[in-house]
């Protein structure tokens, strides 16, 4: 799909301005041929014309003093041999006509030397070729002049002008369509460049910000370098995002702890019931604040990582116990037992461990926070391709209408509504299992009530 305001295909356009010029250069290539062509076929005929009008004034000659001429059958049968003309002559002795057609009109022009006159005429009713050859010769010690006349009607031309148009015309389409071609073909060449480096990028993935180094012609360096140089600028604002994001966590999280831990004290030195209610009203909405901002953060560094993973080599059976270890006081406070299954085999994948650590320790916490007290929740990792995080609990479980839903950013269960969250967990390991190729699975728990989330993850 074109974008807006785009001029549209540079190879189209080349090969369209290409093409006009290889228009421009046929048609220009018709009309010289066909004047080139016209102009030799006119002076082939003249030069008939001529030399049958020669050969009549050589056979003029002097018998007593008589002046007579025998037409010469070589001089008119050339005119015939060159087409179906009709041909007439005129031999004039002292401005009489000795012989041939009296009316067949005269070239007018300036006789020089042995010269002939050339001339178009009309003539009954048609166009005409004429010649006219002058020669001196003396007979009875006086000076004659001998004029001879040959004219030839141009139909023949006329017939040799057309096929050398059709001709002209073949060969000017024919020039036209393998310019045409040699066009497309010199654009392809030419812009083959270009399609290799929009290839080589096209080809990247999100997370790939190297400098380009493919190999490019003189002119496109300018555009390779102003794209590494977007990269770099890209490259350096996402790692500046990315420590804010780091920072802005650091200190929103810690006022908040702290505001929460001074209301806890003073909520415990209230003695009004009006008071500790407000009171345990303002932990619950600071609590709120603190979980929000937190997981906003994440989500946010979660999406920023994702577009380049730092991508290492993780024994999950790792990842699992030291998530466990981190959550393991909060989900003692509610008397909560964790338990870790684990394969036989050593498991391994690839994947960036931040990311990954996020994800699962959302999934923990959150089956932590929705199941009851004296409960156990079971973790288990199960091999394969891909292998399988499992976190199953006997909490309050998920309605069938919200499990399509909850990845969604802020969607929490019908049935979570005096607990608090923000509804960005399990969008935060859904992110995760697709920027890791792998995916979420949201379900019943099989062995009772409650709910078990597995966490899909490529291995090798």
């Amino acid at each position: 799909m074109k974008a807006a305001g785009s001029p549209g295909s540079i190879r189209r356009r080349l090969v369209a301005q290409l093409a006009l010029v290889a228009a421009v250069l046929s048609v220009a290539f018709f009309f010289s041929l066909r004047v080139v062509a016209e102009r030799a076929t006119e002076a082939t005929q003249d030069n008939i014309l001529a030399a049958s009008a020669t050969s009549i004034a050589d056979a003029v000659y002097s018998d007593a003093g008589e002046v007579r001429v025998e037409i010469p059958y070589s001089a008119l049968s050339m005119l015939g041999a060159v087409s179906q003309d009709r041909v007439f002559y005129r031999v004039i002795l002292d401005g009489q006509t000795l012989t041939g057609y009296n009316d067949l009109p005269i070239p007018q022009g300036r006789n020089v030397g042995r010269s002939a006159i050339f001339a178009t005429n009309a003539y009954r009713d048609d166009t005409f070729r004429t010649v006219m050859v002058t020669r001196l010769f003396s007979t009875a010690n006086q000076a004659r002049t001998v004029q001879v006349v040959v004219a030839q009607t141009r139909l023949g031309l006329a017939a040799i002008s057309a096929r050398i148009t059709t001709t002209a015309t073949a060969i000017g389409v024919a020039f036209f369509l393998v310019a045409t071609a040699l066009s497309a073909f010199a654009a392809q060449n030419a812009l083959s460049p270009l399609s290799r480096l929009a290839e080589a990028v096209a080809q990247r993935g999100p997370k790939d910000l190297r400098p380009v180094t493919a190999e490019t012609p003189t002119e496109l360096a300018p555009l390779v370098n102003g794209l590494n140089g977007f990269i770099a600028r890209l490259g350096a604002a996402l790692t500046r995002s990315e420590d804010l994001i780091v920072e802005a966590a650091h200190r929103v999280r810690t006022p908040l702890a702290t505001v929460r831990t001074q209301a806890e004290v003073v909520h415990l030195q209230m003695e009004k019931p009006q008071n500790r209610q407000a009171l345990r009203q303002m932990i619950r909405a600071v609590d709120e604040s603190s979980r929000s901002a937190g997981q906003l953060l994440d989500h946010a560094m979660v999406t920023l990582r994702s577009d380049q993973l730092e991508t290492e080599e993780i024994d999950p059976a790792d990842l699992l116990r030291d998530t466990i270890e981190r959550l393991s006081p909060t989900a003692d406070l509610k008397d909560i037992a964790i338990s870790l299954r684990l394969p036989t085999e050593k498991l391994r994948i690839q994947g960036d461990p931040i990311l990954l650590q996020n994800a699962v320790r959302n999934i923990l916490d959150n089956a932590i926070k929705y199941s009851p007290p004296d409960t156990q929740i079971t973790v288990s990792l199960k091999g394969g391709s891909p292998c399988q995080l499992e976190f199953c609990d006997e909490g309050r479980g998920f309605e069938k209408v919200d499990i399509a839903r909850l990845p969604d950013r802020f969607s929490r269960g019908s049935n979570a509504g005096d607990v608090v969250g923000s509804g960005l967990g399990l969008t935060i390991a859904t992110d995760v299992a697709l920027a890791h190729e792998g995916r979420l699975v949201i379900a019943e728990n099989p062995e009772g009530g409650g709910a078990c989330v597995s966490l899909y993850l490529p291995s090798f």
